[in-house]
């Protein structure tokens, strides 16, 4: 028997859509986890963790001249029902083409939208598959099916999927009551699947990464695992590491779709006998080569946030964040670059992430430039508010509980707490991890080396000047600030002039401003005028209090003697113990 190509196809869709019977009609050999096998999904008829099934066909020829002679359509059939999205997330990161399956009377739902959103995430390609066809009316049969092809099709024209192939089918004619009815269109779409299907880049090198989404128990031989290799290699004989339990194991056996093998490669879907080990530890997770899979408290990420969702993401708020097998709650901030920066490499969308550059604080999550050039003014102010585009975002994200996680793998962040009966995408932004966190002193450690800075500026005016290089400035700071810390620093006029704060001047929190380059005499001129003004009003200690607020805008004179403001700008970088401030 010659070497089969394992392509993994995933089988996502809305609750109720004919996933599961979908997955039955085109399956031959049903792996261990497959079809409902689950107790709770058998009590609820609906899928609760993910079936795994495959069929093999002839290689098609687009394929043939390689090492392979026949493909195996490994079918990743992923749960439909919404608080169940956990578990798509973790299905949909080793699946090669997408099937999303659309119930033909209902066309697309809220998950539908959501797998949608998850397949641009995780793949490349999808087919469209209109199921139950055997609902509709004969007569009205070929307008519906049209109708709706041509709606599918108008869906997905904005996204990477834009003109996939739509396949209609029935895939248990007569309901599941129905035995003896045969599933039609099936041909057609095994047929559309061969043509869709390409080699996918496999990499045997590097540490191995297993994914285990069952774990079951066989007496007189050990306990299998079932799942499928995410990278690297897997021989009989190797030592195994369950990260989550700390634990070694020997791999005693190992078989793929009940054919014994000796390795197995990246892609492939196996079961691994180990020993002496209790199934009930592990129900899914992941194993690895020892000491390579590392188990974070907190991580930096590249993020983009999701169009479809209609939330606000903001900076520390929670979410949660799915990444390996893992859902876990997590406090998120996010940041960008400064407006008028470039990017120094490495960018956002490199596996590394750069401690030298620095970046702005962001209030919230903006959403990706859109396509075309009508982008949302609410938006485009946010843009210029917070000065900084967002084509490029970050996110820290802390995590309530450690997290094992392979490095720079995908990252998904949702609001899974929203009610599952609205009619809104639950998932809020995607990313790469760039840099893992596994040092508990990390506050001290990690975060003073992040320099994400936020802008502040202090106003205040000009009170009255003692020669033409200084003058006496009120209302920037309180009675109680100490000024010493505000020494030194640069602010400016709104005649234009620069000074330089020289210290406290009195007891009721006023300071001294000295301008190097002296002040303009337009300037002078007009704080002569209101100190003449003010003259009546000065008090014995010298110390003028403060003079009459301008009263109507129209009213010229009063214009002239507007108190002149102070602006005092510095940054600030939010994860410096000392809280300096600095100027540019």
């Amino acid at each position: 028997m010659g070497k089969e190509l394992n392509f993994n196809i995933g089988v996502l869709g809305h609750v109720d859509s004919g996933k599961t019977s979908l997955a039955k009609a085109l399956s031959t050999t049903a792996s261990t986890a497959a079809f409902d096998k689950n107790p709770q999904s058998k009590e609820r008829g609906i899928t609760l963790d993910l079936g795994f099934s495959s069929f093999s066909v002839d290689l098609p020829d687009h394929l043939a001249g390689g090492k392979y002679d026949r493909l195996l359509m490994t079918l990743v059939d992923c749960p439909g029902h919404a608080s169940l999205i956990k578990t798509i997330i973790g299905g949909a990161q080793i699946i090669d083409l997408m099937m999303l399956v659309i119930d033909v009377t209902k066309g697309m739902q809220t998950q539908s939208a959501e797998c949608l959103v998850i397949g641009e995430i995780t793949c490349s390609k999808m087919v469209v598959v209109l199921n139950k066809t055997d609902l509709l009316p004969v007569e009205k049969k070929k307008q519906v099916v049209e109708k709706m092809t041509k709606r599918m099709l108008k869906t997905l024209e904005n996204t990477k999927f834009a003109n996939s192939p739509v396949v209609a089918v029935a895939a248990k004619p007569g309901g599941p009551e129905n035995a003896d009815c045969q599933a039609d269109g099936v041909d057609a779409l095994i047929e559309e699947l061969k043509r869709q299907s390409y080699l996918p880049s496999r990499d045997s090198s590097g540490p191995m990464l297993y994914a285990v989404d069952h774990c079951f128990s066989i007496r007189g031989q050990g306990t299998v695992m079932t799942g499928t290799l995410l990278r690297g290699q897997i021989a009989v004989n190797d030592t195994v590491e369950i990260p989550a339990l700390k634990i070694t194991r020997k791999v005693k056996s190992m078989q793929m779709f009940r054919q014994p093998v000796q390795s197995v490669s990246q892609g492939d879907r196996v079961g691994v006998c180990v020993t002496q080990f209790d199934p009930k530890q592990l129900e899914r997770g992941l194993v690895c080569t020892p000491s390579t899979l590392p188990t974070i408290l907190a991580g930096i990420i590249s993020v983009q946030k999701i169009t479809y969702f209609k939330g606000t993401c903001s900076t520390k708020a929670k979410f949660h964040v799915t990444m390996g097998h893992d859902t876990i709650m997590a406090r998120v901030f996010f940041f960008g670059l400064p407006a008028n920066h470039q990017v120094t490499l490495p960018s956002a969308s490199s596996e590394d992430f750069n401690f030298d550059q620095e970046y702005i604080y962001q209030e919230e999550l903006l959403s990706p430039p859109p396509k075309s050039s009508n982008q949302k003014s609410e938006d485009k102010e946010k843009l210029h508010s917070t000065g900084s585009y967002s084509n490029q975002q970050w996110a820290l994200i802390e995590f309530e509980k450690p997290v094992t996680c392979p490095a720079s793998c995908l990252v998904i962040g949702s609001k899974l707490d929203t009610d599952i009966h609205s009619n809104s995408c639950r998932l809020a932004f995607h990313g790469q991890l760039l840099h893992h966190i596994t040092d508990k002193a990390y506050p001290e450690t990690v975060l003073p080396r992040l320099k994400i800075f936020k802008n502040k500026s202090r106003e205040g005016f000009v009170d009255r000047m003692t020669d033409d290089y200084t003058v006496i400035g009120r209302s920037l700071f309180k009675k109680e600030t100490n000024l010493q810390a505000f020494v030194g620093l640069k602010v400016e006029l709104a005649t234009g002039e620069e000074g330089v704060i020289e210290g406290g001047f009195g007891q009721s929190g006023k300071y001294k401003i000295r301008i190097s380059a002296g002040l303009k005499p337009e300037t002078i001129q007009q704080l002569s005028a209101s100190s003449k003004k003010k003259g009546k009003k000065t008090n014995k200690t010298g110390d003028s209090e403060e003079g009459p607020t301008p009263t109507s805008e129209g009213d010229g004179a009063s214009l002239k003697h507007q108190p002149i403001k102070i602006s005092l700008r510095f940054k600030r970088y939010v994860y410096d113990t000392k809280k300096q401030m600095i100027q540019a």
